[in-house]
């Protein structure tokens, strides 16, 4: 049957912003978020949780996160918008889908501010190095009185440099990053020289807490959270120059440079440490009084006789969470100026200012981190949190390109990701994969959070007059995905800490059998995927949706509208 012409215009583009970000700009914006607490602290938990077979954890994780990143590339060069990842599901699936994923997108962003800022907290003690003034309590791993009012004035000084205009704000975020790149390659090339092949194996053996703890720790010991951020530039593809081009070219090149120096980070960490502190405690039980475990690359620098790399090291474990958060606290904004030009989220949200700035957004931004300063006062406890919530997000991309795929086959797509008919459900699948590994300790917070979310959410759009029609039949899947994965969860292996079984401190119940937990949430995904696919919006009406909120005239110079037909 024919397809009939359409002559509206189907690329969105957002009122206010600038397109002021280059290349360069636009790499270094997910390279700094993929880079930042992350590389301080998970090459130590993840060697405590997983032993030697920590790089295997790694090489699993890079190959998820590849692959989500390659499927992100294809949707931000087809709809560069700002907040892209909390409004493709918008586009593909309704209001209903893109109000839950937008919300998960912002839940996400707006987290990790503030755990950059307790990584502030946790390597800064070592300043002070006196028990009359403590911000980190290394024994109870908990940000004192002192550190989190320093921490509230690390979240204002974040939104104080983001009112800069983005050519400004640009050029300072490019500065932090080359400074992040460049110190791990620096500690994985020294380190090199305190090499011993004999800690491979030592410990316990190569996988001494068994292959169930190679893949919790993959959620749960910072390894997912250190490689999430790639999808940055996806947040702000609203102000970058010619993103059809630019955009997949950085999503992808940040992420190659990312897990090629995480891997390596992890190689030399258990390289370097001193062998008989392996051989004596094993990777779990480093003594919690080593530097090793108080500040890990620093404090092994300083144990192995490099003190000037351990200084090195201790400043940049200011400057490289400074530079993430910035970056989050930037991000944060943006996709609740997307969510406001959804409708989901109150007007104000998308106000900008003379620099097209999203202010309003931003300010909310400061205020409402600050809220999740207060039930989670430790690096390591935020982590959990954070990672379902961004896998939740980054879950919604598959099923968006999946969407994209069937009913705009022939919308221009700078990058077209290969084999996507197969590398879509397998994404999701890893998604999935994701959250139950994180543990139900875990989930059922995040519930909580998505609920008091559709609450809030609810409300906006209540009062709202021009809101969108809610799309329930193409968000059917929905409920029975968030529910489902909470019941597997519950059902399921692991706690939040990775580990399961008899004994553990848990709500988990433990009744799945190990390797049949991962087949029944693989299967369950597929399921959810494809029923997805089969209700996603029609043609048309998906064509409506990014129509509404197409504005032509906001286009760079060049860049050509397109038809779909």
């Amino acid at each position: 049957m024919a397809t009939e012409t359409v002559t509206t215009p189907t690329r969105p583009a957002d009122v206010g912003l600038k397109r002021e970000m280059g290349l360069i700009g636009a790499m270094w914006s997910s390279e700094t978020s993929l880079i930042g607490s992350g590389w301080l602290f998970a090459a130590l938990y993840a060697s405590q949780a997983a032993g030697t077979a920590s790089l295997v954890a790694w090489g699993i994780a890079g190959v998820i996160i590849i692959v989500l990143a390659l499927i992100h590339s294809e949707l931000g060069g087809m709809y560069p918008v700002a907040g892209g990842t909390a409004r493709f599901p918008h586009f593909a699936f309704g209001s209903v889908a893109g109000a839950s994923f937008g919300f998960f997108s912002w839940l996400q962003a707006v987290t990790v501010a503030p755990i950059e800022c307790f990584a502030v907290m946790e390597y800064g003690q070592f300043w002070f190095n006196s028990h009359h003034f403590v911000i980190y309590n290394a024994t109870t791993k908990v940000t004192t009185g002192p550190g989190f009012a320093i921490t509230i004035g690390l979240l204002a000084i974040f939104t104080a440099i983001n009112f800069l205009a983005m050519r400004l704000f640009s050029k300072v975020n490019a500065a932090i990053t080359w400074w992040k790149v460049a110190i791990p390659v620096l500690a994985i090339i020294v380190l090199f020289t305190k090499f011993h092949a004999s800690n491979f194996g030592a410990g316990g053996g190569f996988m001494p807490g068994g292959i169930q703890s190679l893949f919790g720790a993959i959620p749960t010991a910072g390894i997912v959270f250190a490689l999430l951020g790639f999808e940055q530039a996806d947040q702000l593809a609203g102000e970058i120059k010619d993103p059809q081009k630019n955009l997949p070219r950085a999503v992808i090149g940040a992420i190659i440079i990312a897990v090629l120096v995480y891997f390596l980070l992890e190689v030399v960490f258990i390289g370097a440490t001193p062998h008989n502190l392996v051989a004596v405690h094993g990777w779990a039980g480093l003594p919690a009084t080593s530097p090793i475990v108080v500040g890990p690359f620093a404090g092994l620098a300083g144990v192995v006789g490099l003190g000037w790399l351990s200084i090195v090291l201790r400043v940049d474990a200011f400057i490289s969470p400074f530079g993430t958060g910035l970056m989050y606290q930037t991000s944060t904004s943006r996709i609740g100026y997307g969510l406001a030009r959804n409708r989901y989220y109150p007007q104000f949200f998308a106000k900008v200012d003379k620099n097209g700035v999203p202010w309003v957004s931003l300010i909310l931004a400061f205020l409402l981190g600050l809220v999740f300063l207060l039930p989670f006062p430790s690096w390591k406890a935020l982590v959990n949190l954070v990672t379902s919530a961004s896998v939740l997000m980054y879950a919604a991309a598959p099923l968006s390109l999946g969407a994209f795929r069937r009913q705009v086959p022939d919308a221009p797509r700078p990058y077209r990701m290969p084999g996507a008919a197969w590398l879509a459900p397998l994404g999701f699948v890893f998604a999935c994969e994701i959250i139950y590994w994180s543990g139900f300790d875990t989930v059922w917070k995040l519930g909580i959070c998505i609920v008091i979310g559709y609450i809030l959410i609810g409300i906006s759009m209540y009062f709202d007059k021009q809101r969108p029609r809610l799309n329930w039949k193409a968000a059917q899947w929905l409920p029975v995905f968030l529910i489902g994965m909470g019941i597997i969860s519950w059902q399921g292996r692991y706690c939040s800490s990775g580990s399961a079984g008899p004994g553990a401190s848990c709500s988990a119940t433990n009744n799945i059998p190990f390797w049949w937990d991962m087949g029944i949430v693989a299967v369950f995904a597929l399921a959810i995927y494809f029923w997805a696919q089969y209700v996603r919006l029609p043609r048309e009406e998906m064509l409506a949706m990014v129509n509404e909120q197409a504005a032509t005239p906001m286009e760079p110079p060049g860049a050509p509208d397109y038809q779909v037909g």
